[in-house]
């Protein structure tokens, strides 16, 4: 059994298969999915899980040299905005770069999977870019 606390097999191997360069997003129940980009859907529920738990539950395996965030997070300031502030501030989160959500759905053809939760507050999506160890 795996030592770290991602569980969800297929949340792991995606991780595992990130190159340098690679965008993985972690969106809200609302954000719409590009035909043909992998779609991991852990959403349960209203809230089930929250888009914090499973982005600090990402960080534990992923390697993170950048992030991009939508204008509009910090106009409507979604809860989810403190942690990742707090994450971006221990240099968790790496660079951040700020596009408009129109932006980042345009953004979001390129990823190499999108994982939706169940967070239900507008706006609490994050492209992170894949780093590396070496």
């Amino acid at each position: 059994m795996k030592k770290t606390p991602l569980l969800n097999i297929a949340l792991s191997r995606l991780v595992a298969s990130l190159g340098h360069g690679d965008v993985l997003m972690i969106v809200d129940a609302g954000m719409p999915v590009p035909p043909g980009v992998e779609l991991i859907d852990l959403a349960l529920t209203r809230g089930v899980p929250d888009f914090t738990t499973v982005l600090e539950t990402v960080l534990t395996e992923m390697q993170v040299e950048g992030h991009v965030l939508a204008d509009e997070m910090f106009v409507k300031q979604p809860p989810a905005l403190a942690a990742l502030e707090a994450l971006h501030a221990s240099g968790a989160l790496g660079a951040r770069r700020q596009l408009s959500h129109d932006e980042l759905k345009v953004l979001s053809r390129s990823a190499k999977a999108i994982v939706r939760t169940g967070e239900c507050q507008p706006y609490s999506n994050i492209a992170l870019v894949a780093g590396v160890v070496f």
